[in-house]
């Protein structure tokens, strides 16, 4: 699959987890996927709390590497 075609499918499985960080006014943006390692801004009120990391390898690192198997693990920058 192509660095493009890769990063759409992560884009989109990144929109279907939104909405469970808005309800705790947060979020996340894509910002890039390199050697298996997807990059994420983390945002709102998950930008800083200490849950983040929890949330970040418990919830989208799961769910990722569930749908997307080139994704290797999840980092926030």
């Amino acid at each position: 699959m192509s660095s493009a075609a890769l990063a759409k499918n992560i884009k989109s499985v990144l929109e279907e987890i939104q909405p469970l960080l808005a309800r705790h006014a947060g979020g996340l943006d894509f910002i890039k996927f390199e050697e298996g390692i997807v990059y994420v801004k983390l945002k709102g009120m998950c930008d800083g709390c200490p849950l983040s990391q929890v949330t970040l390898k418990a919830g989208v690192e799961r769910m990722l590497k569930d749908k997307i198997k080139e994704v290797k693990k999840v980092e926030a920058v």
